[in-house]
């Protein structure tokens, strides 16, 4: 991995990527491998510490179901074991009555500090250089401001690439932002405790407006006698003088199943971050600059996830910008490939996201709509997807809100 020994303001790279999550640390990667001088910036001192979000990565197979029409990067297939905590091979959905369905499925719980650093070293391997203990304080057209660790300094580029994250320095510099609504984004808050007694072999996923009112909560192996419990919950729909915090104690010592599972376990470890399920903005590229991953919305509204979208948005960033740069293609190419290759599905998930969030507010309708609702239309919801039984069986459940 290459670090930069003397930075001083001369210096000028091809490509520089804002951003060392996965979706920075693949577009650094990719744009690398075309033997580009690229510099990834993190403002972290350690990446992946702290962990701003958990790490639940279905297999590589059910991957390519979830967004077949895209490109996925080598990385997402070749995980190192030491980067994988535990595999689980069934969800399971509990409504606020106790009704519990579920589905089988395919996936890792991911050690998010050591993936992530997996991925910065291969970005690094493939030529790139990497700057941690960074921020970057100003972007003004392809220059950056930046200060840290290694000192103060401005770095110029031909393509910018920001992968900062939901409130990105490079986006809104850019006037890339995504919309201002408060129900389009949202707040995780996960805590890794040990000492408890959980199924190891099952993701579980909890519903109640007394817990998550407009949300979930969950509860995920990570082998052995640890697990990851946390809650996901938009700020708007708080109640008075609550936090993300105060729900998922609620849930840890108050819901009646998975209090018990819980009981006696203790917090090793705090997790929190915010999570763009409002969709992508409507421009995530201009002649200099890309944003990709949180900061670009590429990520699965429905359940959450979005490493891997983040990983292929990061991917189709650094080729196009490496394309770009060889005079084979345009800049604003990009907007183009990404949402051809996983627009649909990300679009389709905010809009199942939105049938979803009046019927989460009632408890009575959501336990109706797991009773309804087969465990194969529920692995489609989980995905994003919305077969025609499942849209007109929620659609009648929120006429009978109205």
């Amino acid at each position: 991995m290459h670090i930069i020994p003397d930075m001083k303001p001369e210096y000028s790279y091809d490509i520089i990527v804002v951003g060392a999550g996965p979706a920075g640390s693949t577009a650094a990667m990719y744009a690398a491998m075309h033997d580009l001088s690229v510099l990834l910036v993190e403002k972290k001192k350690d990446i992946g510490v702290p962990l701003q979000c958990g790490g639940f990565l279905p297999h590589y197979p059910v991957l390519q179901e979830l967004v077949p029409n895209a490109e996925l990067p080598f990385t997402l297939e070749e995980i190192p074991r030491s980067c994988i905590h535990a595999t689980a091979s069934y969800q399971r959905f509990i409504a606020p009555s106790g009704l519990s369905k579920g589905f089988e499925v395919n996936a890792d719980a991911i050690d998010r500090r050591r993936f992530d650093k997996h991925l910065a070293k291969e970005a690094g391997k493939a030529g790139a250089h990497l700057l941690v203990g960074t921020n970057v304080n100003e972007v003004n057209g392809t220059e950056l401001s930046m200060d840290g660790a290694f000192g103060k300094f401005k770095v110029n580029a031909k393509v910018i690439i920001g992968a900062d994250g939901p409130n990105s320095v490079v986006a809104k510099a850019n006037n890339m932002l995504r919309d201002p609504d408060p129900m389009g984004t949202g707040t995780a808050f996960e805590y890794e405790i040990s000492g408890v007694d959980v199924d190891k072999d099952a993701v579980e996923m909890y519903f109640g407006k007394d817990y998550v009112p407009g949300g979930y909560a969950w509860i995920i192996s990570q082998g052995e006698d640890t697990a990851n419990i946390g809650v996901g919950i938009r700020e708007a729909l708080f109640e008075k003088h609550l936090c993300a915090r105060d729900y998922l104690d609620r849930f840890m010592y108050r819901h009646p199943i998975a209090s018990e599972k819980l009981r006696g376990g203790a917090i090793t470890s705090v997790v929190a971050g915010l999570v763009p399920v409002g969709g992508a903005p409507k421009v995530t590229a201009n002649h200099n600059t890309l944003i990709a991953g949180d900061a670009a919305g590429h990520i699965i509204a429905t359940n959450g996830g979005g490493i891997s979208t983040a990983m292929v948005g990061g991917k189709i960033a650094g080729e196009t910008a490496a394309e770009f740069l060889a005079g084979k293609c345009q800049l604003m190419e990009y907007e183009k490939r990404w949402r051809q290759q996983m627009g649909l599905e990300i679009m389709t998930a905010v809009y199942v996201r939105k049938l979803m969030d009046r019927l989460m507010l009632s408890d009575r309708l959501m336990t109706t709509a797991i009773r309804m609702i087969s465990p194969e239309q529920m692995k489609a919801i989980q995905c994003g997807q919305l077969p025609d039984p499942v849209k007109r069986t929620l659609i009648k459940l929120n006429v009978g809100l109205s």
